[in-house]
């Protein structure tokens, strides 16, 4: 009788595999568990939606975490997407464009939203919008994980867009492994191999998609509740993590005299400190807290791209930051973001605010909802900006000439 030995696996080999996988599990679990506690798992099981968590900290920038939506939406078990490199569902018909810009806003580490197609694991196509958002550790500002949410996006009208199916396409879809990229992101999950029927799937040519206001307003507040419950969690281990990136360590307080010169100005505005990397917010405005929802805690160690959201112009963004450059001041229309995730049509003045010597000590940033009803005593909105900027300067001005502009170090 012929042994069977070399179709066997070794008892030996089977048993380190299984050792490596369980190690392997529990540190991706600890990814999470060491930053937000042992229950934080038992809660994010508990929240709806599509989601996952990526550590960018480990190698491969693996999936540590997949929600029960993302398995139900996908397809793919939990086990197969731990661990595996967060790479999106695409095939053949992925825009590439959107996975570029999904792809530059992990490099940018800010949040991204976009449509896009994916695919589930048995190889069938399908939209879904898709929110990606970093998580950063509130001291000192630096990404733990990000998150991406998946919204589907509702196939109403889908006729003219209908997929069109062939030879051809079956071919194409055979190359869908070969089609993807190498890089890195979290927009969904992927692990080992799909298995596809080629005599039933074929290329899917479909026009793009456009998320419902509806659709984008979900996947806002979905990640916004999964980043309030890590942000629980997360003070049980002492971290403490937020959606935005701010960091009030090192940052030069204000003197009280010109913290009470500020105090007196109405307007929402903040001022950023000119010379510290990222420039810090060093003081905001009542308004500007009444206007956003953050508390002064909150904002203050921030850049102003704690109120950028997925629908902010980055040709605006590149706009206002060539006159910052530039030493010049410039007034944009803008969609900023308050911290409830909800957007305000935004009219935006930015403009340097120099010390006695001529040097630009600090930037005003003058906040102004369009959308809502303001009494600007007979003056235009943008006159009306212009006077927290005047007002500012003369007090920064008169405070610096005396060396007031800063509370002593202790």
């Amino acid at each position: 009788m012929a042994s069977s030995g070399a179709e066997e696996a070794d008892p030996g080999e089977r048993e380190r595999e299984e050792h490596g996988d369980l190690h392997h599990q529990r540190r991706l679990a600890s990814s999470l568990t060491a930053r937000y506690s042992d229950w934080v798992l038992e809660a994010l099981d508990e929240l709806p939606g599509s989601f996952l968590l990526t550590d960018p900290a480990l190698a491969g920038h693996p999936i540590v975490y997949a929600s029960r939506g993302l398995t139900a939406l996908t397809g793919y078990a939990r086990r197969e997407v731990l661990g595996s490199g967060a790479r999106v569902f695409q095939g053949a018909a992925t825009d590439r464009a959107a996975v570029a810009g999904v792809r530059e806003a992990v490099r940018a580490q800010r949040a991204h939203q976009v449509a896009i197609l994916n695919y589930r694991r048995d190889g069938s196509p399908h939209w879904v919008l898709l929110h990606l958002a970093p998580v950063f550790h509130a001291r000192d500002g630096s990404v733990l994980h990000f998150l991406a949410v998946q919204v589907p996006i509702d196939d109403a009208g889908r006729g003219a867009g209908a997929p069109c199916r062939g030879a051809q396409g079956a071919v194409l879809a055979a190359c869908r492994e070969e089609a993807r990229v190498d890089d890195d992101f979290p927009c969904a999950s992927y692990s080992g191999k799909v298995f596809v029927d080629m005599d039933k799937r074929g290329l899917e040519a479909e026009k793009p998609r456009v998320a419902s206001d509806s659709e984008k307003e979900k996947a806002i507040s979905t990640a916004n509740s999964i980043v309030a419950a890590l942000n629980r969690y997360s003070k049980l281990t002492g971290l403490v993590v937020s959606g935005k990136r701010c960091d009030s360590v090192g940052i030069p307080a204000l003197s009280s005299s010109l913290n009470l010169s500020l105090g007196r100005i109405k307007q929402s505005f903040v001022l950023t400190h000119s010379c510290l990397p990222d420039m810090p917010i060093i003081y905001a405005s009542d308004a500007f807290l009444s206007l956003t929802g953050y508390s002064r805690e909150e904002i203050l160690g921030c850049n102003c791209r704690v109120l950028n959201g997925p629908g902010t112009s980055l040709e605006v963004i590149e706009e206002i930051n060539q006159h910052i450059c530039s030493e010049q001041a410039c007034t944009v229309d803008l969609l900023s973001y308050r911290k409830d995730g909800s957007s305000f049509p935004d009219l935006l003045h930015v403009s340097p605010i120099r010390d006695a010597s001529g040097k630009v000590a600090f930037h005003i940033w003058v906040h102004l909802d369009v959308g809502a009803k303001h009494d600007f005593n007979g003056l235009t909105p943008e006159v009306w900006q212009l006077g927290a900027v005047g007002a500012v300067r003369v007090a920064v001005r008169g405070l610096s000439a005396s060396g007031s502009l800063l509370r002593p170090s202790q």
